[in-house]
């Protein structure tokens, strides 16, 4: 299959204005996050609407690609940018610009779920720990959690606490169930990266406000790969 991985990088940020150009031992963001991406995948693109971003990107030798400023989602972005790239593709990873320690074995981990032919879009999910310490971590309605089917395929999402444990004390859950938080790496095959963008918002997307609630309440199959590593997203200049 032929895999091509685009980066969103927006210039504006409430918490952090021009954070793809900050400075992170020695390199921009945005580069650390290429370097990381390119180890995994061939066809590395940047998708931006910021002409600094763009030629920061041009002059580190990466290539980068002008998409419009009135996009309302990194999803709708992508699909402009590979619109344009041209070609032939079987799926489109989508790794979020202030991922610089993004792991090369999570991007694998993605690709290598369209390995099951009826995966449509790929995703990533890391097991909370289990200790009663840990409830607090999965109360977070900033950590998403998954719910997933035997054969690895996502049921749902949610900010709440899902599965709820009926009849067990909250502290003990972590212990009581495998918790699954949601990683935002995603991977798509082509056609459906098209049809998904053509998409209105839905319900539970609207009532979470969580994007892939818009693919499942339409019937898109996610696969959920896992991964043990923890990256550190950069959202703030103290991050």
């Amino acid at each position: 299959m032929k895999f091509i991985a685009v980066i969103p990088a927006r210039y504006a940020s409430t918490r952090f204005p021009g954070k793809p150009l900050a400075i992170l031992g020695g390199k921009t963001v945005i580069e650390r996050v290429y370097e990381q991406v390119k180890k995994v995948i061939d066809d590395v693109y940047v998708a931006t609407d910021d002409e600094r971003i763009r030629k920061a990107v041009e002059a580190f030798g990466g290539n980068a690609v002008m998409t419009s400023p009135d996009h309302k989602s990194g999803t709708d972005r992508i699909e402009e940018a590979v619109e344009k790239i041209g070609g032939e593709v079987d799926v489109v990873v989508n790794v979020q610009g202030d991922e610089p320690f993004i792991h090369e074995s999570q991007i694998r981990s993605v690709c290598d779920c369209f390995n099951d032919s009826s995966t449509q879009i790929a995703t990533l999910g890391k097991p909370f720990g289990r200790t009663p310490d840990d409830i607090k971590a999965i109360e977070n309605p900033n950590s998403p959690k998954i719910a997933v089917s035997k054969e690895g395929f996502a049921l749902y999402f949610s900010r709440s606490v899902i599965p709820f444990c009926r009849g067990i004390e909250r502290n003990l859950w972590p212990e009581s169930f495998p918790y699954l938080k949601h990683i935002g790496l995603y991977a798509y095959r082509r056609e459906v990266l098209r049809e998904v963008t053509q998409l209105p918002q839905g319900e539970l997307e609207k009532a979470e406000s969580l994007e892939q609630l818009r693919w499942l309440e339409n019937g898109y199959k996610i696969k959920v790969g896992l991964t043990d590593i923890e990256t550190v997203g950069i959202d703030t200049p103290e991050d």
